[in-house]
């Protein structure tokens, strides 16, 4: 479970958000909504402890996430709006780094029959920098089923996504959570899930 209590981020002595609790327990799906500029990339960040809170607390698993972060980032895949893939690299070099430095056993079927749902595979040996930037989302969003963690951390996600390509990211989702998975998300866009708990960021 990430449990979140009573969270504050101040910058230049402005507050970006405050009284943020969350408990986002196996089976959970936790949507961040809010317009742009209220805070939800920068929860995001305070969250995976890119950014240090102002005021409260953020546990995993009973443990304060500091005293605890190389167990917590074992068990998180966090995708930003930002993509972490090298542009100087092809898509199948992209995916062998991810799948290197995160020890996944899954199979190379598992992933070229995900590229081709998504409709991406025909640019494997393509290099990164020549996609266009919903390719480039596809792309980071198959580190979804590559690192195979626990706890998944998105901003944006659908951002540059055709339909087709949005209901398998939601089917995505819902399996993961049907199997004790736990989903937190900032979007625009807010799809139609079931058990979903909304955090809600108003301007300050």
């Amino acid at each position: 479970m990430l449990l979140v209590n009573n969270l504050k981020f101040e910058r230049s002595e402005k507050v970006i958000f405050e009284n943020i609790h969350i408990a986002a327990s196996s089976g959970k799906i936790v949507f961040v909504k809010g317009n742009n500029g209220t805070g939800k990339t920068t929860l995001l960040k305070t969250l995976v402890n890119i950014l240090e809170p102002s005021e409260g607390d953020i546990f995993w698993m009973g443990k304060k996430i500091i005293n605890n972060i190389f167990n917590f980032y074992s068990e998180t895949t966090l995708i930003m709006d930002k993509p972490t893939s090298s542009l100087e690299m092809t898509v199948i070099e992209n995916i062998n780094f991810w799948k290197q430095i995160t020890l996944s056993q899954i199979k190379y079927e598992e992933i070229f029959n995900l590229l081709e749902m998504l409709g991406i595979d025909q640019y494997i040996k393509k290099q990164t920098m020549y996609l266009s930037l919903g390719e480039i989302k596809k792309l980071e969003l198959t580190r979804l089923i590559l690192e195979q963690k626990k706890l998944w951390i998105l901003d944006e996600p659908y951002i540059g996504l055709d339909k087709n390509s949005i209901d398998i990211i939601n089917e995505t989702f819902i399996d993961h959570v049907s199997n004790n998975g736990i989903i937190i998300f900032s979007s625009n866009y807010e799809p139609d899930f079931t058990n979903l708990d909304i955090i809600s960021l108003n301007s300050i």
